[in-house]
């Protein structure tokens, strides 16, 4: 395993990133930014889900100008999505934004660099680098292929420029659409540069494959210490991006936010409805805040003894369940009651949770 990957510390907005700061789940509008309204109401929904940065497209001056505003609305860091036009990163700077991307060796001369340079250093902005397969240079794509090696060399281009200038506030990713060059290439920009590095699939799929790869990939990744910021790519609503991002960071106890469960596969032992009853579970932990562990066991052979680290959970026997905390079995139910009395244990729990809190 690589060597534990330590980064700087830069701010975007009120977060810290990298060093020992808490990983961060990100996200990205599908909306038109030019649309103010849509754009914020789906930045809120986002907030409640629990996005921490969100990023936008600004394609064109109209959407630039629009930063300001969807900014004064908000309640979480905003980056704007930049591409080869400098006058669009000077206005959004103008406009308030957090943080910029935009690739400096795309948007001209030293000069239209520099201007950009020295806009974020007044208003202390950092600039992530971002490099995809599909934008690499083509005399490293002659050079190196399509490979983790070109990616890393394109990024410390770009890198080049920015540290020539003195600007040290920068953020970089890599992107690839599969798992193994993507992780390489981490890997090896980890080796180069000591910036915090945003983590992401890019082009990942639909919400099955793509949950898939971004959970190998950015977990690997996370496992090793690499990584401070995450965007689960999602060819989906950008609500379950932020869902996949909190499941891997729970899944590998990094951070975690709400409820947690844990159910078994079923097996030949199973005498209730296991999946139907996992399924009514889950949805009903949704409107629960609390940072809870709840498990659905299919029997009592195991359910309490492996599921002991819940802090409640039922596992089930004949037409009939056993309502457990922390391991111990504290009721018996009909199959009819097993999940009334586990949400009132539920709901229990998070008062308690909440008193705590005050």
């Amino acid at each position: 395993m690589p060597k534990k990957y330590v980064s700087t510390v830069v701010k975007v907005g009120s977060l810290k990133l990298g060093g020992t700061n808490p990983v961060r789940v990100q996200s990205m509008c599908n909306t038109d930014t030019r649309d103010i309204k849509a754009t914020v109401k789906q930045i809120l929904a986002l907030e409640k889900e629990g996005c921490e940065i969100i990023r936008v497209a600004v394609p064109d001056m109209a959407a630039a100008k629009a930063i300001g505003r969807i900014k004064k609305q908000i309640h979480i860091p905003l980056v704007a999505d930049i591409h080869f036009d400098y006058k669009l990163a000077l206005e959004v700077v103008k406009q308030g934004i957090d943080k910029v991307r935009i690739n400096p060796g795309n948007i001209g001369s030293v000069e239209k660099v520099r201007a950009v340079v020295v806009a974020c250093q007044k208003k202390k902005i950092p600039i992530r680098i971002g490099v995809n397969m599909g934008s690499l240079e083509k005399d490293l794509l002659e050079k190196f292929g399509a490979t983790p090696k070109a990616a890393v060399e394109s990024a410390m281009r770009h890198v080049r420029i920015l540290e020539k200038l003195k600007f040290k506030d920068i953020m970089i990713s890599i992107k690839f659409s599969d798992v193994p060059r993507m992780i390489e290439g981490y890997r090896l920009l980890a080796r180069k540069v000591n910036y915090p590095l945003h983590l992401g699939v890019t082009e990942a799929g639909t919400f099955l494959n793509g949950t898939v790869k971004n959970s190998i990939g950015i977990g690997t990744l996370l496992q090793e210490g690499i990584g401070a910021t995450l965007r689960i790519s999602l060819t989906a609503d950008p609500l379950e991006e932020v869902k996949v991002g909190w499941a891997i960071l729970k899944a590998l106890e990094l951070r975690r936010r709400g409820p947690e469960m844990v159910s078994c596969p079923t097996c030949g032992r199973t005498q209730i409805n296991l999946i139907g009853l996992a399924e009514k579970v889950e949805k009903a932990l949704l409107k629960i805040d609390a940072p809870i562990k709840v498990a659905v066991m299919g029997c009592v052979v195991n359910g309490p003894g492996e599921a002991r680290e819940a802090d409640i959970g039922i596992a089930g026997g004949k037409k009939a369940g056993a309502i457990f905390v922390k391991g111990q079995v504290v009721k018996s139910v009909s199959e009819e009651r097993i999940l009334p009395e586990l949400l009132k244990g539920i709901r229990k729990i998070e008062r308690e949770w909440k008193g705590r809190k005050k």
